[in-house]
């Protein structure tokens, strides 16, 4: 029996034009495809058409498939001597879950890939045209979840000490105590805030704000997850436009 292997893929933000060339290969050469909510149609186009789809639900706030029955089918079906993709939404290693199931498969003596994809962190603030960069605005950039773990707490006055943008995932149902947060730990009320949901996608919409306004706002404008929260000065860079309405792929 042929040796299988596990290939971790990047999906990207949505736009199946931003898949790598890497990833492409990876879905035509896959036997079985362990795909997250988060991986589109349009990506899932690319996959070989002998190819296995197994849709295993991970998307914050919702119904998930276990964890731990997705490394076992990965484990299951490598053994079995199958070039096993799991495809993710962003990039395995930014809140991709990549690194527990690479310890898993090194666990179980599978061998394990992993194929970085474009994480909806830059993909968002791109679309919204904030860079996450600026020589004139910061140094640096913060990436944090806004959906914390039973008896985890986020040191937010820490990363408000810095002076760096946070990129906030996973950030909307927390929204209201993320701002008191960070208002609390001293944070100015008009620092600047983005909201993008399902940025690169048809349906992308964004939202330019501020820190003080920011639950109020998303909820007014029905701003739901999947999104990208941007917090901090260079976030003004985007304030032009408040709103923007759904948008056609570069193909589109």
């Amino acid at each position: 029996m042929k040796a299988g292997r596990v290939i971790l893929v990047g999906a990207g933000p949505g736009d199946p034009e931003l898949l790598t060339l890497k990833a492409v290969k990876a879905l035509q050469a896959a036997d079985v495809i362990l795909a997250d909510d988060l991986a589109s149609d349009e990506v899932l186009a690319y996959a070989n058409p002998a190819a296995r789809i197994v849709h295993v639900g991970k998307r914050g706030g919702c119904k998930s498939t276990p964890q731990e029955f997705i490394e076992r089918l990965m484990v299951a079906e490598a053994r079995s001597g199958k070039i096993v993709v799991r495809l993710k939404g962003g990039d395995p290693f930014i809140f991709g879950r990549g690194g527990e199931e690479c310890e898993a498969m090194r666990a179980a003596g599978v061998d394990c890939e992993v194929v970085n994809g474009i994480t909806s962190g830059l993909a968002a603030a791109t679309a919204a045209g904030v860079p996450l960069t600026h020589r004139d605005f910061c140094h640096g950039a913060i990436l944090v979840t806004g959906h914390e773990r039973e008896g985890e707490r986020t040191d937010w006055a820490a990363l408000a000490r810095t002076g760096l943008p946070l990129v906030i995932y996973m950030g909307i149902a927390n929204s209201a105590a993320i701002r008191t947060a960070l208002l609390k730990a001293g944070m100015v009320p008009g620092t600047p805030a983005v909201a993008v949901s399902n940025a690169t996608r048809d349906d992308e919409r964004s939202l330019a704000t501020t820190l003080s306004a920011l639950p109020e706002d998303l909820a007014r404008a029905g701003i739901g997850s999947p999104a990208i929260l941007v917090v901090g000065a260079i976030a003004g860079l985007a304030r032009a436009g408040s709103l923007s309405p759904p948008r056609a792929t570069a193909s589109g």
